[in-house]
């Protein structure tokens, strides 16, 4: 299928998409209690079955809300603590606890969908997908031949389909009918960001490629630092436009961007990333020039102290 993925993982979630007060909830769950996800109480203590338990765990880390603690010999996964980014958004007086932002969803659907091992098909349909319009059996038919190119002999067909049930209420708004329980019908915060269509009722889907408005500029320069110190030489100074827009991994592949609306977004760099970035093109040649990569979460904490000045709140 042209994807290179070392490894992949199609669970986790236990068919579960993540929900609004989740990322925060497990945030605060291991505070000061780095084992709480192993505690025989856990599902007391966070009001949930033992599988949306693990489902919270899942996806608190493929979000980057947790990580494994490195200090710990042989962890595991056992010994969890929260991320610097985990500290300043969801916090009591972080960013955006309540993910009110819409900046937010869009910054949880890079972390979700940029990362290949941790949620492959998330992965794999934005930055992969070989045409736009898609259905069930399509994917299951495309991710059964990534894992036999990959050579993952483990992974089930009965595993990639839950994967892609997920996957799709991730995104699309569930329909209301006669014996759903309104527990299977709490829609995921991504699906706010309108990425897929479902079209009518032939069970076909559609990538929304477009400008989307509420991506908010910051967000687009968190994910290209990140996106350049993951994938390219540390010592780039100059990035080429296709290895952001168009390469996998990207933020043009992952936000679904088209091109004249990622280049609109370059062309505010300068301003955006405080000089650190910008975009230039000179005879033909459309690049990033890189002066200094920023840390990630600054570019997020401009965005964010930005928001708090405009509502007011000290």
């Amino acid at each position: 299928m042209g994807a290179s993925i070392e490894r992949g993982s199609f669970a986790g979630h236990e068919t579960f998409p993540f929900r609004y007060t989740w990322l925060r909830k497990a945030a605060q769950f291991v505070e000061g209690e780095p084992t709480a996800f192993t505690r025989e109480d856990a599902m007391v203590e966070l009001g949930v079955g033992k599988n949306m338990v693990r489902s919270i765990r899942h996806w608190a880390l493929v979000a980057g809300v947790l990580e494994e603690d490195p200090s710990v010999p042989n962890n595991r996964g056992a010994f969890l603590r929260r991320t610097d980014l985990a500290r300043r958004l969801l916090s009591d007086r972080g960013w955006d606890p309540y993910l009110e932002d819409p900046a937010t969803t869009w910054l949880l659907h890079w972390q979700i969908a940029s990362v290949p091992e941790n949620a492959t098909t998330w992965y794999w349909v934005f930055n992969h997908l070989p045409q736009p319009e898609f259905s069930k059996s399509d994917l299951l038919r495309w991710l059964k031949q990534l894992a036999t190119d990959g050579g993952w002999s483990r992974v089930a067909p009965s595993s990639l389909r839950r994967d892609i049930d997920c996957f799709l209420r991730s995104y699309v708004p569930a329909r209301i009918s006669r014996g759903v329980s309104i527990e299977d019908t709490l829609d995921c915060p991504l699906i706010d960001l309108g990425l897929i269509q479902e079209l009518g009722d032939r069970g076909t889907y559609i990538l929304n490629r477009g400008d989307h408005p509420t991506l908010p500029d910051a967000i687009v320069a968190y994910a290209l630092v990140d996106h350049i110190r993951k994938r390219l030489p540390g010592s780039a100074k100059t990035v080429p436009l296709e290895a952001v827009a168009f390469a996998p991994g990207s933020p043009g592949r992952a936000f679904c961007l088209t091109e004249d609306a990622l280049l609109l977004r370059f062309e505010r760099l300068r301003e955006t990333t405080d000089g650190a970035l910008s975009f230039d093109e000179t005879a033909g040649m459309k690049q990033i020039l890189v002066n200094d990569l920023p840390e990630p979460n600054d570019l997020l904490a401009a965005h964010y102290g930005a928001r708090t000045a405009r509502s007011g709140r000290a």
